[in-house]
């Protein structure tokens, strides 16, 4: 079967719904293919015995590109932020109070006078600092220059990891970390009621209502291109879909599989490392340690916290806690071992009001580091793919600004304008 569409969408992610929407509100006909049983991808959430379990620590970034694309979207959701205080840090096997403020700081044993001197400044100068100079540095690095003592590393490192999901120093930019640091301290997180599932459905039924055809349980196979543009896409029915522009939001490898003989998809594909974490998403029926409920690795990459405490994911009286080992890879210990120690450390005897456990040894966080040696976020893929005409990509490796959602959303939208904005549209209305 043969049929004809103005746009073809490869992946019903965030990215795909998105741009999907705003492709059906601008008049095209457009089709989303997504080979799972629904869409959402990562973002999907698991609703079991009145709990809501994202896939791992989902946080939405407040005054970023995914807020603002939700809104322009219509997507309504309700949340809230972690607590700003009360979390504990883990160093050297001792757990410790986190500084939250200029009390906690005097009296936590995480640092030396020295120490604490110095991260006084750090925190009250973190905002000014420019991330450009260091767009090209590792975050390893700046950890090393700019830091006097290891204490103040280590605690900076933590900062890194908790907003960027991202362990691998060596190879990370310390700009883009920054940058991203910055928008943690100075806007904050929401964790969202419901879910994740809350965005995924929300964008579906923004992309449904603009006339958008969404296909799922159906796997794409080829881009195909003539004559350097594009010209239909293959599924693995056997089916094809005539059209003069196709939007992949997918992973960089599957782009480059889609359409193997575009030599841009295949370096991107090439130089992409994915960011990784392992992840013990653990749901209870009550609190075995009421006051124990967020603990950050200082000189470990773990992290854990009590998501339900602020947003409605767990019936009355439940908790649900999400662990994360960032950069299991990377790590040198077994992930769930250590996670599973985390939990029983700061939830003695969890174990007896367990409800669902869940581990993900090694999901997938954001399909690539943003890289000191590309020079930061200039070394990401614009989204239109060079040699292709009507050929563009989204996802969160796509683009000059964000990680996260912020980096999916914000290509999405940008991927969509760029399709709306090509010439040969207007040559296809007249003809």
């Amino acid at each position: 079967m043969e049929r004809t569409k103005d746009v073809v969408v490869v992946g019903g992610g965030l990215a795909g719904l998105a741009a999907a929407a705003y492709l059906g509100r601008a008049g095209r006909s457009v089709a989303v293919i997504e080979k799972a049983h629904a869409p959402g991808g990562r973002a999907v959430t698991q609703e079991s015995h009145g709990f809501s379990m994202n896939l791992g620590a989902h946080a939405l970034y407040r005054g970023g590109p995914a807020q603002e694309v939700l809104g322009e979207l219509g997507v309504r959701y309700t949340g809230a932020p972690p607590p700003g205080s009360g979390a504990l840090a883990l160093d050297r096997g001792a757990l410790h109070t986190l500084p939250s403020g200029a009390l906690s700081l005097l009296t936590t044993g995480l640092f030396g006078l020295a120490a604490k001197l110095e991260v006084g400044r750090v925190l009250g100068g973190l905002a000014a600092m420019r991330p450009a100079p260091l767009d090209a540095v590792p975050v390893s690095t700046w950890l090393r220059d700019a830091f006097r003592t290891p204490e103040v590393r280590r605690f900076v490192g933590m900062l890194v990891r908790l907003t960027t999901y991202c362990a691998d120093a060596d190879r990370q930019s310390a700009g883009a970390a920054l940058a991203q640091v910055q928008l943690a301290l100075g806007q904050g997180v929401l964790y969202l009621d419901g879910g994740w599932q809350t965005l995924v459905d929300g964008l579906r039924a923004a992309a449904a209502a603009a006339g958008v055809e969404i296909l799922t349980g159906v796997r794409a196979t080829r881009v195909a291109a003539e004559g350097g543009a594009v010209s239909f896409v293959e599924l693995a029915n056997g089916d094809r879909l005539r059209t003069g522009a196709a939007l992949v939001a997918a992973s960089p490898r599957a782009a480059a599989a889609l359409a193997p003989d575009v030599p841009a998809l295949a370096a991107y594909a090439e130089r992409a490392v994915p960011v990784r974490a392992a992840c013990l998403d653990v749901a209870l029926s009550r609190l075995p340690r009421p006051r124990c409920r967020v603990v950050l690795g200082i000189d470990r990459p773990l992290y854990l916290s009590l998501h339900s405490e602020v947003a409605r994911l767990a019936p009355a009286g439940g908790a649900l806690f999400h662990a994360v080992q960032y950069g299991p890879e990377l790590a040198g210990r077994d992930p769930e071992r250590e996670l599973e120690d985390l939990l029983e450390r700061a939830q003695p005897g969890y174990r007896g009001a367990l409800v669902e456990r869940r581990f993900l040894p090694s999901l997938v966080v954001s399909n690539a580091v943003v890289a000191a040696e590309g020079g930061g976020y200039a070394g990401r893929p614009g989204v239109r793919v060079p040699g292709v005409d009507g050929l563009c990509v989204a996802g969160d490796w796509v683009g000059p600004t964000g990680m996260l959602a912020d980096a999916s959303l914000g290509s999405a939208r940008d991927a969509a304008a760029a399709l709306l904005a090509r010439a040969r549209w207007t040559l296809d209305r007249a003809a």
